[in-house]
């Protein structure tokens, strides 16, 4: 019978260790995510500054407004621009991610940094979870 070297016993376990305080770490993560204030500080900052403009208010371009959560679920001509839950399937992702066959958003200017996409996408993963009402500037 062949034993296991002692080494490859600790090695699991500071593996199994690790998985532990990952997996710890994004549920805490998404559950920041899913709170209104999550949508209020970092993800409505990156929507006034690059889709108010066109999509808030009286804006509607494409029959989207972005002002609230009911908006974005019920979409513009194309559909829901949300898929809760799923960032990959939602247009809006797509869309400032530049994936065709969606109009790539903001259409003039630069592209949003990685760094705000990926917020974007957390909020949606989270749930896409909004204040009731939010104030739209």
């Amino acid at each position: 019978m062949r034993r296991t070297p002692w080494f490859l016993g600790f090695a699991a376990i500071a593996i199994l260790g690790w998985a532990a305080t990952t997996t710890a770490v994004s549920a805490g993560a998404d559950q920041e995510a899913a709170k209104p204030e999550f949508y209020t500080s970092k993800v409505r900052p990156i929507f006034q500054a690059n889709c108010f403009r066109c999509h808030a208010g009286m804006n509607r371009r494409g029959g989207l407004s972005m002002s609230t959560r009911a908006g974005m679920m019920k979409g513009g001509k194309d559909g829901p621009v949300i898929v809760s839950g799923d960032p990959a399937s939602s247009r809006l992702v797509k869309g400032i991610r530049r994936e065709p066959p969606v109009k790539p958003m903001p259409p003039k200017g630069s592209k949003l940094s990685d760094a705000d996409i990926a917020t974007i996408e957390r909020w949606i993963r989270a749930g896409a979870v909004m204040p009731a009402d939010p104030p739209v500037n």
